[in-house]
């Protein structure tokens, strides 16, 4: 049996010739109203679910992707029931997933050529011959090369009949992937690609960190770390632009997340480096320039591995059972373990007027300063010069791009532990003093 996990909400492509069995899979695994199916839209402008009229399927696929749209703006999973065997199809089907902040996954109903000419035969209600069966599994041999550099969050390829029937979809809320288990952390902030200055910090809070050989073959990955007892590593996100080792901050973050010892929350600043690779158009500007010089001398394999990981990162984590909210601009009460697009906007820029201050910087309204919540809300983002405790939150972006500090806070003790910034990385436009 192989399980599929759907983690609700998600983007789901059903990829396949004509003939694999995709609509059978989706009514078998997804309720009707998750399936948005591109035979079905075809009928509905044009009374024929068969029509071959290259206009009757551009109008059925502005449909589909309408639907697609307003089901994720809310937060429902949405499966796609459509050959998707164009690369330019998936991506068009992907950005609009990056776009709501969902994971995209792809489901591949990989038959054999001649199973799926076999199963034509069978079908009267298909108009169309041979050629298109045959052509459709070329399509296919080429999707499979394809897809592991499309940056889908997961392929599960299903290459028989057998594994099909086998298959067994668990449903899992996202609100679920807010929580980590545990009590002992050390929360480091804001490291903006500091790399020396985080081994150093780790260094001194007890962990231990070796390069690998691994790191020869993985080139995202390269680093074994081994941590003090039952403690485990929160960032709160902006790992990356202004500082001068933006990738080797992704390789020990990276290796850590995935060792399952460091948990990460998404910045602004990773955010737009996502955006940047996956083709967004985004403004070059506020360090993104350093991040994306530093990655230009790093390999293909290395960038796309970039980018699913901030691509997987989320808006905030909860732990010590509820007690401990870590988001990048903080975050009220009221959205903690929620996981959707306002959650994700506020937890990485914090609530703004929509105005700009003298130096040319939105407006944060302070959200801190009304905060009666019973968890206590580690976050960064607005660098400080010194840490202040406000109404059970703290702000542990001390600046050490900027020539401060780089911070972590151990939980529960609520020690923080520090280390002096080795040089001046950037210089700040809002006017920072250190001692």
């Amino acid at each position: 049996m192989k399980e599929i996990v759907i983690e609700d909400p998600m983007l789901v492509l059903l990829i396949g010739s004509s003939g694999a069995g995709k609509s059978t899979f989706a009514k078998k695994h997804f309720t009707s109203t998750e399936i948005v199916s591109s035979d079905h839209y075809r009928a509905v402008v044009a009374d024929d679910e068969n029509d071959t009229d290259p206009q009757v399927s551009k109008d059925a696929f502005e449909l589909v992707h309408q639907i697609i749209r307003k089901r994720l703006r809310r937060g429902l999973t949405t499966v796609v029931d459509a050959t998707n065997l164009r690369s330019s199809d998936r991506l068009a089907l992907k950005q609009l997933a990056d776009e709501y902040k969902v994971k995209c996954m792809a489901i591949v109903l990989h038959l054999s050529e001649a199973l799926l000419l076999e199963r034509l035969q069978k079908r009267p209600d298909r108009n169309f011959n041979e050629a298109v069966v045959k052509k459709h599994y070329q399509r296919m041999l080429t999707s499979l090369g394809q897809l592991k550099e499309e940056g889908f969050y997961k392929v599960h390829p299903l290459e028989s009949l057998e594994a099909i029937k086998k298959v067994k979809i668990v449903r899992q809320s996202t609100l679920a992937n807010t929580q980590i288990e545990g009590s002992q952390f050390d929360i480091i902030g804001d490291v903006h690609g500091c790399f020396d200055e985080l081994k150093r910090l780790l260094e001194k809070l007890g962990y231990q960190i070796q390069p690998t050989t691994e790191r020869n073959t993985a080139p995202s990955f390269g680093y074994k770390v081994t941590t003090p007892k039952e403690r485990k590593v929160i960032f709160v996100g902006d790992l990356v632009d202004r500082g001068n080792k933006t990738p080797e901050v992704l390789r020990l973050v990276m290796s850590m997340v995935r060792a399952g010892i460091a948990y990460c929350v998404r910045g602004n600043h990773d955010d737009k480096l996502y955006r940047k690779l996956i083709g967004r158009d985004v403004t070059i500007a506020h360090g993104l320039e350093t991040s994306l010089e530093q990655l230009d001398e790093e390999s293909e394999a290395f960038k796309i591995e970039v980018k699913n990981f901030l691509g997987s990162l989320i808006s905030h984590y909860t732990a010590d059972e509820g007690k401990l909210v870590v988001a990048h601009a903080g975050l009220k009460e009221s959205l903690h373990g929620v996981y959707n697009k306002r959650s994700l906007a506020l937890a990485m820029y914090g609530p703004t007027n929509g105005k700009k201050d003298e130096f040319g910087l939105p407006v944060r309204l302070d959200w801190a300063a009304d905060y009666q919540g019973k968890a206590m809300v580690v976050y960064g983002h607005t660098p400080v010069s010194e840490l202040v405790w406000r109404n059970n939150t703290i702000n542990i972006d001390t600046a050490c791009v900027f020539g401060g500090r780089l911070t972590a806070l151990r939980y529960p003790s609520k020690e923080t532990v520090q280390i002096k910034a080795l040089q001046v990385y950037a210089v700040s436009k809002r006017p920072l003093v250190f001692d």
